[in-house]
């Protein structure tokens, strides 16, 4: 691994070690700094078979912090969007929405350099499509993740859910996801594929 990704990784433990001291609640902590343990565990086994684009790292990066910090206070008690909630008067806190953003956002950066780099689809412009598809179907299977953790753990399921009484709770999560991976597609394709240019060359 070159420093760069040695920062990345000192970044991630970093964060994940912030995130487990004085968590809100220690299984709520693990179901959520699992996946992301999960998740460098993955990347760290593939690495020499398939490295990933700068900007793909950093960007899961981005979102394992997401994740730790919702891990550490729980979604619905992240401080800054408590403030949130109550300076533009909102319902609930919001915080939850972040991360289903960036599970859209994030899988979908993913996704398309897989995709581009493995020349998985042979007529380029059906790529947005299955991008979306892609990560309409992870946020889909997190949902039911949701909805397994809720029937086995009871009571102890409303911080895990986040749903604060809200009844479109999952559609808004999902929203929220197609939403991410729509605004990826649009905003940073470009960029990806200077990326992926460079990374071909190497």
């Amino acid at each position: 691994m070159e420093k760069k990704h040695w920062i990345f990784l000192a970044i991630f433990f970093v964060v994940a070690i912030w995130s487990g001291i004085g968590a809100y609640e220690t299984g709520l902590w693990f179901l959520e700094a699992g996946i992301c343990v999960a998740g460098v565990a993955v990347l760290a086994v593939t690495f020499k078979r398939f490295k990933f684009t700068d900007m793909t790292y950093f960007f899961i990066l981005i979102h394992f912090i997401i994740l730790f910090v919702g891990a550490h206070y729980s979604y619905a008690r992240v401080p800054i969007f408590d403030w949130i909630r109550e300076v533009f008067d909102q319902s609930r806190n919001n915080y939850d929405k972040v991360g289903h953003f960036a599970q859209g956002f994030i899988p979908a950066m993913i996704a398309r350099e897989l995709i581009i780099r493995l020349d998985v689809v042979k007529k380029k412009g059906w790529i947005p499509f299955f991008v979306i598809c892609i990560c309409m179907a992870i946020s889909a299977f997190y949902e039911f993740i949701e909805w397994w953790v809720a029937v086995l753990s009871g009571d102890g399921a409303e911080d895990f859910l986040g749903m604060q009484g809200y009844e479109w709770d999952t559609q808004s999560d999902m929203f929220c996801a197609m939403t991410g991976a729509i605004c990826m597609l649009i905003f940073f394709s470009k960029l990806q594929n200077k990326q992926i240019k460079l990374i071909s060359k190497e």
